[in-house]
């Protein structure tokens, strides 16, 4: 999921130039992380992930560059389906939780009245669209240790996690979005083709 809120630059005053080269240099990296991020058509955003058994060095080295693409792409989820790996898993940071990894997610519970809030995605490039869900929700499933663990989310870290858990299952904001919604970002995404 795309990070929805802004980030302040901390200005010195003393030396643009140090800034704008860290600012060319961070946009070089979001490039490059989203180069890796499948994008709208790609037919891996479309296929539901299967449940990982395996809980080894290969599932923590992919999550750490799940984490390390989120982070560079400047998003606050992935799953693993938006860089072609069809496992259930997704990383996501909040600031109750900081960072985090998912394996094999599921919803245990939901609850507040659904609420409806613009949302944007890093496999779907300059889109913000209305999204409706609840705005409570508990997680669970393991951690990339196969460790049981449980989340229970509010507000927008509840908006990330079933956003992203709906990657797992093929499902994109465009699917969750009203008419007026689907129609504006299938415009955008035409254009950027």
């Amino acid at each position: 999921m795309a990070d929805d809120h802004d980030h302040a630059h901390d200005h010195d005053g003393d030396d643009h130039h140090d800034e704008r080269e860290h600012d060319a240099e961070v946009e070089a990296r979001r490039r490059l992380a989203l180069a890796q991020i499948r994008q709208y058509g790609d037919p891996a955003l479309r296929l539901k992930a299967h449940d990982i058994s395996d809980f080894d060095d290969d599932l923590r080295r992919l999550v750490d560059r799940m984490v390390d693409l989120m982070h560079d792409a400047q998003g606050v989820g992935l799953a693993a389906t938006q860089i072609g790996v069809l496992r259930r898993l997704f990383v996501f940071e909040t600031e109750e939780e900081g960072v985090r990894a998912i394996v094999n997610p599921s919803i245990a519970e939901t609850g507040g009245d659904p609420e409806t809030d613009t949302e944007g995605c890093l496999s779907l490039q300059g889109v913000r669209i209305p999204v409706e869900r609840p705005t409570r929700i508990a997680l669970e499933g393991k951690d990339p240790d196969g460790q049981d663990v449980r989340f229970e989310l509010e507000g927008y870290g509840a908006r990330i996690v079933q956003h992203e858990l709906d990657h797992l299952d093929g499902v994109l904001i465009i699917d969750r979005t009203t008419p007026e919604g689907r129609r504006e970002a299938l415009g955008v995404l035409r254009q950027a083709v």
